[in-house]
């Protein structure tokens, strides 16, 4: 894996993940047979000291003397799969390249080893990829896994990793997966998105309602993001992370770091499970508590999940304001209601009302997000929480998204709009000199 960074990956068309020789079985136990040879005869200690450039040269080179040894009949495309294939096996991800190298992939699922899913757009589709066989993806598996200290055996079958690239992998194996080794990578975005993307390209919300949320972010206003998998939390959270002012100092809290924040002082800590001994755990509630001494202006959690909610909330209410994190929800009263449950976790024993005091002052607006069914992500939902009433949180929807129907192309008809509510929130916004125009909230508004 330490040649991995050596070689240039050919640039691939959207949405192609395959040429048609790689799915032959023919072509399996050829390129299997021929990586066997290469492992027996070349050193990959020599290798490592060559330039990519003649690295590259000096394995196809030995890949053509190999095919003639072979007596292989191929033919010109074939050979330039075989090549590149081998790159991929002796350096990379083995099949998982040619995927990884598609800019149109977002994730990459492996159920078995000869069946693999990839999700474009939102939408789940089956490629041509696959491992010769269950051996040839563990291998690969292990590469990955120990390239960041990590193991993965019948003693510890589930594994979490990160690739140099940032792709978060999660990995299970026999005894706990029934069917074969499974793989999941989450890909890493090379280009960050921005608001003007999720306004103008994905209609992912409306300028309103990013000129509010931008707002929020530079007025150091608490901010939780609810949603689903992949239904864009962290995403959300990286463009707004970006309107927080260069001058302040951010510590970011991630079980596998996924942010990509901009500031140039951030200060980045990530959770580590325990050893093969059972010792060694840091866990991100641990990492809160460290985090309140390090002089922090907000603390970015990348998700609550635990205990950790306590003193996350403690922290929002003692100073770090602006600070921002998302949770798994479906609705904004649920990620409250999980929020609840996740400080219980922490043993504390407060009356309800006390831990509901605790959220009311701590967070200020919960921002909802959703995946379609067609893919499409969007911002169904901005709240604003009020206070108390009662035993209960109170809350009010400033913006909405509302579904009207299905297309005959199974795209989401819907549309975005204002509930006529104006934000308590709008009085903090002008002390920062930012503008909260009362037309911005007119009931009614549509936006498509």
């Amino acid at each position: 894996m330490a040649f991995r960074d050596k070689f240039k990956l050919a640039a691939i068309e959207p949405g192609a993940v395959a040429d048609a020789p790689t799915s032959s079985h023919a072509y399996k136990l050829l390129m299997s047979r021929l990586h066997m040879k290469l492992l027996e005869r070349c050193d990959l200690a020599s290798l490592e000291i060559l330039v990519p450039d003649a690295l590259q040269v000096e394995i196809n080179n030995m890949v053509d003397r190999l095919l003639q040894e072979e007596k292989a009949v191929v033919n010109e495309a074939e050979r330039s799969s075989i090549k590149r294939d081998i790159q991929h096996e002796m350096f990379g991800l083995g099949p998982l390249e040619i995927l990884m190298a598609d800019p149109t992939v977002s994730d990459i699922l492996v159920n078995r080893f000869d069946k693999i899913y990839v999700e474009r757009k939102g939408i789940l589709e089956e490629t041509k990829v696959s491992f010769s066989n269950e051996a040839h993806l563990l291998r690969i598996l292990d590469k990955i896994v120990s390239m960041v200290g990590r193991r993965i055996d019948e003693s510890s079958p589930m594994v979490d990793a990160r690739l140099p690239d940032g792709s978060r992998v999660n990995a299970v194996i026999a005894p706990i997966a029934l069917d074969g080794a499974t793989v999941s990578i989450r890909r890493f975005a090379r280009i960050a998105l921005n608001m003007h993307d999720l306004v103008g390209t994905m209609k992912s919300l409306t300028p309103a309602m990013a000129s509010v949320i931008e707002g929020l972010c530079k007025a150091k206003v608490n901010i939780l993001i609810s949603g689903g998998t992949g239904a864009g939390k962290t995403t959300l959270l990286n463009i707004l992370s970006g309107y927080i002012p260069a001058a302040e100092r951010l510590v970011t809290i991630e079980d596998v770091a996924e942010l990509q924040l901009q500031q140039p002082h951030v200060v980045r800590l990530e959770t580590r499970p325990m050893n093969s001994e059972g010792k060694g755990e840091i866990t991100q509630r641990a990492l809160v508590i460290n985090a309140l001494r390090m002089r922090p202006d907000r603390i970015i959690i990348g998700e609550v999940r635990g205990a950790e909610a306590a003193d996350m909330l403690q922290a929002m209410n003692t100073g770090h304001e602006g600070s921002l994190t998302t949770v798994h929800a479906n609705t904004p009263r649920d990620a409250l209601a999980r929020l609840e449950n996740m400080v219980g976790m922490a043993n504390l024993n407060l009356p309800h009302q006390a831990l509901r005091q605790q959220i009311a002052s701590a967070i200020t607006v919960v921002i909802q997000v959703l995946r379609l069914s067609d893919g499409k992500r969007k911002v169904t939902s901005i709240q604003e929480i009020t206070g108390m009433n009662g035993d209960m949180i109170a809350m009010q929807e400033i913006f909405a998204y509302r579904q009207t129907g299905v297309g005959e192309d199974g795209a989401i008809l819907g549309h975005f709009y204002a509930t006529g509510v104006r934000p308590q929130f709008c009085e903090k916004l002008q002390l920062f000199g930012i503008p909260c125009p009362p037309s911005m909230f007119n009931p009614g508004q549509h936006y498509r």
